[in-house]
């Protein structure tokens, strides 16, 4: 019975093991599971990047989503975790075309076909990566159902919703300032480019005959069609209609008046570029200017920037642009300047801000229905605070830039000739374009198109709506409201009640973790170091509802101690009942635990009341959320409350004949109990020693009743 007890808790010989075991019961399979209720409980793993490996912002919120599944299971929902990954259009092609460079290979030199194959290649050879890792974790999730983006039943519903959203008149295609990637040499929508604080300067650029601008972009003024000021700015009243001359290009443009124009930036009066500022496209919309293109694709100023800039990069546009003010005596001053400068969220290259054809997708109507969602109660986020970021942003939502000039991804069912055909079964010699959509347009399909949809899947009448959503607040936009809107509109549903946006985890210094500047934390390293318990521990105790967590190592040390405590607790608990079997006082194989406990002493009556009312704790905090909160009270009560104290009491009640046997049956059912309330946060070690336990009618405790 002891064979297990007679080391030191090492969890390298057990979480491998353990994970084998739960993998043979089929128990993660909802449908396998042995007296569920009528009552099913579901929840979609957010799909990571095919590309990714663990961190420990995913390690949190994984380990969230099995306490939340385990203590579900535990109560005899039939549950489902649903496992996948994301093909990440832009991140793995980049991973891949990196791969080529090595060998002197472009895309361009392979083609879209080859290209492709290169890249199901790669998935198959490091795409399930982060899956073994999530296993590695102890992650309770449906395997037999792992999904993909890209699996063929997947892009069917994706083609499924561009033709409808099409059909309704949503989807067009139309030339407009987006955000355009050189490096990846594709548009990103808003929500795809990071805004950093950069240290720049301001020039301040006189226009003959008297006006002066300021601007931090210089170079863009060889596209400048107007210079605008604020309508009530008394200071430029009597310019408004005049003409300057524009230096350098020595082109007349106007001064217009414009309500988005504020006039303490500056000196209230702006150069208005068309082709390469969204304020200044949409002014010029309104007020009918010319859209001179400077910049190309490449980065490259164009053949419109005139003889002497065409073909340099946009910083040595600037600097010449700036020493030609300068011989003309036309700047008047330059200030230090912080702005924000618009990044690439996948290769940090700087954005600019381009004419393009595009494909866009029409918002205000399934914005509404995603703020109705939220403003009814039908879903919640949790904390609540995070639905300002939620609602401010549908408040304020412009047409989304579905399409990307990327390869791999979702092609758009768009051919073309002389003409566009949407849909199935082009007429002849007609040519799929080569865009694909954003890679958010398939995952906010996730929740449902995962399940089965569009056809009529038993999984999808049984699992959906989920039931909870846990997530990073950085993707309220980009993921969860766009899952929120998709899910209304296909499936008449609400995809999920609850939204859990977990902490981001961030330095001990309080800066974001970085591998490039290796303040990174691998989760597999602490894993190999302590144990996953000890890690998802360690999470978990930071894990108190606030903003950030600091990370601190510390924490994970502390779960590696208290696995030892546990561990020596069942040892000492099971003891006592091998002593009892060898005397002969108790049968072999035959200890059973009273279906009513009664206590005889009063240390016996304090242990028990106490262990009602963590019960009772324990459940309230995790139907609300509060994670730390219970691990922190379960903490308390095992390590002091049974250990250090009604441990060391029943030494002396087992040292009495006509205590001997009741106290041993305490033991135990603290034990047990403590097990049960355990397992979701630290499930190896708790599956562990249950397994050991000598007591009738034993299953697994991953179903054992909670």
């Amino acid at each position: 019975m002891l064979k297990r007890f007679d080391k030191p808790y090492d969890p390298k010989e057990v979480e491998d093991k353990i994970y084998r075991l739960w993998e043979k019961s089929g128990y993660f399979n909802p449908d396998k599971l042995p007296d569920k209720k009528g009552k099913t409980f579901s929840i979609v793993v957010p799909p990571p990047n095919v590309t990714g490996s663990l961190h420990l912002g995913h390690a949190l919120n994984a380990t969230i989503q099995d306490i939340l599944i385990r203590k579900k299971r535990m109560e005899g929902y039939k549950t489902l975790w649903l496992p996948g990954t994301d093909h990440a259009g832009i991140a793995t092609q980049n991973v891949v075309e990196k791969d080529l460079k090595k060998q002197g290979i472009s895309r361009h030199d392979l083609g879209r076909e080859k290209l492709i194959e290169k890249i199901w290649e790669w998935k198959e050879k490091y795409g399930y990566i982060i899956l073994d890792q999530f296993k590695k974790l102890g992650c309770s999730m449906d395997w037999s159902r792992t999904r993909f983006t890209m699996d063929s039943d997947y892009q069917e519903a994706v083609k499924e919703t561009f033709l409808h959203y099409h059909k309704k008149g949503w989807i067009y295609q139309a030339e407009r300032v987006i955000n355009w990637c050189i490096r990846c040499g594709t548009s990103l929508s808003d929500l795809e480019v990071e805004l950093k604080d950069t240290k720049s300067k301001l020039w301040f650029i006189k226009y003959s005959p008297d006006i002066t601008v300021a601007t931090t972009r210089p170079e863009t003024m060889l596209g400048d069609t107007a210079v605008a000021v604020h309508p009530n700015d008394k200071r430029y009243k009597n310019l408004i209609g005049e003409k300057v001359i524009l230096p350098i290009q020595n082109r007349k443009i106007a001064i217009i008046a414009d309500k988005r124009v504020d006039p303490k930036f500056g000196t209230g009066a702006i150069k208005v570029t068309p082709a390469h500022s969204f304020t200044d496209f949409e002014i010029g919309q309104e007020h009918n200017l010319e859209i001179i293109k400077v910049i190309g694709q490449d980065g490259k100023m164009s053949e419109q920037a005139g003889k002497n800039f065409e073909g340099l990069t946009v910083l040595q546009a600037r600097e010449k642009v700036v020493q030609g003010l300068e011989k003309q005596g036309l700047i008047k001053k330059v200030e230090d300047y912080n702005n924000y400068v618009g990044h690439c969220y996948r290769c940090g290259t700087v954005i600019e801000p381009i004419p393009s054809l595009q494909w866009f997708l029409k918002m205000n109507e399934l914005a509404n229905t995603a703020i109705q969602a939220v403003k009814s109660g039908k879903v919640k986020f949790h904390p609540k605070r995070w639905e300002k970021i939620y609602f401010n942003w549908l408040n304020n939502i412009k047409d989304w830039c579905i399409s990307r000039q990327i390869w791999w991804g979702h092609r758009l069912p768009v051919y073309k000739n002389l003409e566009i055909y949407v849909g199935d079964n082009p007429p002849k010699d007609y040519i799929q374009i080569p865009d694909v959509l954003d890679t958010w347009f398939s995952s906010a399909l996730w929740p449902f198109a995962t399940l089965g949809w569009p056809k009529r899947t038993a999984d999808l009448k049984e699992f959906y709506p989920t039931q909870i959503l846990v997530t990073a607040r950085d993707i309220i936009n980009l993921w969860v409201a766009r899952m929120i809107f998709s899910g209304l509109k296909f499936t008449k549903k609400e995809p999920f009640k609850d939204v859990i946006i977990h902490a981001t985890i961030l330095t001990k210094e309080g800066k974001r973790m970085s591998k490039s500047l290796g303040t990174g934390v691998d989760p597999m390293d602490l894993i190999s170091r302590y144990g996953a318990d000890a890690v998802r521990f360690g999470l978990i105790w930071q894990a108190m509802g606030n903003q950030d967590i600091r990370w601190s190592e510390e924490h994970v040390v502390a779960g590696q101690k208290f696995c030892n405590k546990i561990w020596n607790s069942a040892r000492f608990a099971l003891l006592q009942i091998l002593n009892s079997i060898i005397t002969k006082q108790i049968p072999r194989g035959s200890f059973q635990i009273s279906k009513t406990i009664k206590p005889k002493t009063t240390a016996d009556k304090k242990i028990l009341n106490q262990l009602t009312k963590i019960k009772k704790s324990t459940e309230k905090d995790l139907d609300n959320y509060r994670f730390g909160q219970a691990l922190h009270k379960l903490y308390e009560f095992f390590w002091h409350n049974f250990c250090d104290k009604y441990i060391e009491i029943s030494k002396k009640q087992m040292a009495d004949d006509k205590l001997q046997k009741n106290t041993q049956e305490i033991l135990i059912y603290i034990l047990l109990s403590s097990l049960k309330l355990l397992h979701p946060f630290m499930p190896f070690i708790t599956e562990e020693i249950y397994q050991q336990l000598p007591i009738k009618n034993k299953k697994m405790l991953m179903i054992e009743k909670w």
